[in-house]
């Protein structure tokens, strides 16, 4: 909040009582679509490090394209143990603002097509409301296709964490 309050960004606080991490719920107890709840994925790239991924919860994380919107070869999400150490939040309630270090973050471009987005404010059972236009200037993100749609016949993947 922090971030978006310096750089002047309108937004909303929207909380609940968290009993299960996911989207999924979050959309759910907030009365939003499933589209514009985002989730935050921590990933390391091959070439770049560590990266965030911001998706909608109706899709799942295509690492190949991830890779390609980065630049990298590979890229993997993080195991869970590390999400604190890396960027300061706790499993569940990663968000892509104000975290220990400024990585780079990328936004699904679905998000460019809702209203208003909803990620995590760095807490489980807290959201920020904002426009996604203004969510991509306060992290300086990258907007690219990264979401395949949940039971699209993807490659399946390892689940190892929602953000």
């Amino acid at each position: 909040m922090q971030v978006l309050d310096r750089a002047g960004i309108p937004y909303s606080v929207r909380e609940f009582q968290e009993e299960e991490l996911g989207a999924e719920e979050a959309a759910e107890k907030l009365g939003l679509p499933l589209a514009q709840v985002f989730k935050t994925l921590v990933v390391r790239g091959d070439r770049t490090g560590v990266i965030l991924a911001c998706l909608p919860g109706s899709t799942t994380l295509s690492l190949k394209a991830l890779a390609r919107a980065s630049g990298n070869k590979q890229v993997e999400l993080v195991e869970a143990e590390d999400i604190l150490r890396l960027t300061g939040y706790i499993r569940g309630g990663v968000s892509p603002l104000g975290g220990k270090k400024a990585y780079p973050v990328y936004v699904d471009q679905s998000a460019l097509e809702q209203p208003l987005v909803s990620v995590s404010a760095g807490m489980r059972g807290m959201q920020l409301l904002l426009t996604a236009t203004e969510l991509v200037r306060a992290t300086r993100g990258i907007v690219a296709p990264l979401g395949d749609p949940i039971g699209s016949g993807g490659p399946p993947q390892r689940r190892r964490h929602d953000g």
